[in-house]
């Protein structure tokens, strides 16, 4: 197949989007947060699949989820029973996962992972039946953040094949940091509001340099939970539409800044 040619001229091409998806309790809780994912997905052309990007599957070298009912993994502890027995079934999809790995050799097929919180803690309000095949992309850790960018990129084709591209993380995240309520650090909404400026102003450059930005050791003292937006980066084309959903930062150290390119 030509990367460059959708499978079918008629699929509309798909959004992709950053989700900062925050405390594993968004999955069962009635906040503003999952009130607006559960909007975005309503609004959402319905995909083919989806491709997730998680803060929370690091790996060496990048693996995606290959095998036909992916597990909801519980990537976490200290949490109430009922997060434990939330369930998240949707299938996978082998036959997608070998045409990307056909496209983009350097991945490869994952059999034993699943869903980690990052998606599925999101993708139970866009999509609650949990009937869209969803497929996770792993964050291969030895690779720069130019490399995941430019990765990104390389998946920019499933857009134009029915595929929505979900990357998850936080522009903000240091639970050393946290304060349980609903506050947040003066360094942290000023490194929210600086990665948002930037955003807009298409600054990608930038954004890949993001240790170099102020506080960033503060804001992000561990890269796994930025690096979901330069998957998003990547997958931006010219002409996209930009928007900001959700955009609070809490907690002392966690944004919760979502963005779509349509």
């Amino acid at each position: 197949m030509n990367s460059a040619e959708p499978d079918n001229a008629t699929l509309p091409r798909m959004p992709a989007i950053f989700i900062g998806h925050g405390s594993p309790m968004n999955a069962l809780e009635d906040n503003e947060f999952s009130r607006a994912w559960a909007a975005l997905g309503q609004s959402l052309p319905r995909p083919k699949a989806i491709l997730t990007v998680s803060a929370h599957l690091q790996t060496k070298g990048t693996w995606i989820t290959a095998m036909p009912q992916p597990r909801t993994i519980h990537d976490f502890y200290g949490f109430p029973q009922a997060l434990f027995d939330f369930a998240y079934p949707a299938p996978g999809s082998p036959a997608l996962a070998a045409k990307i790995q056909a496209e983009m050799p350097v991945i490869q097929m994952d059999q034993s992972w699943g869903l980690d919180h990052g998606s599925w803690s999101i993708l139970c309000h866009l999509y609650p039946n949990a009937d869209i095949p969803v497929l996770q992309l792993s964050l291969d850790r030895h690779k720069s953040p130019e490399e995941h960018y430019q990765l990104g990129k390389a998946l920019r084709w499933l857009r134009d094949n029915g595929v929505l591209v979900v990357a998850s993380g936080n522009i903000v995240h240091n639970l050393q940091a946290a304060i349980w309520r609903d506050t947040a650090h003066d360094w942290a909404l000023a490194f929210a509001e600086r990665v948002k400026q930037l955003i807009r102003a298409g600054d990608h450059r930038a954004l890949i340099q993001y240790p170099t930005l102020t506080d960033a050791a503060l804001a992000i003292p561990t890269d796994e939970h930025f690096l979901p937006l330069l998957y998003l980066l990547g997958l931006q084309d010219e002409g996209d539409k930009l928007s900001f959903l959700t955009d609070k930062t809490t907690l002392g150290a966690i944004a919760m800044l979502s963005v779509q390119l349509a």
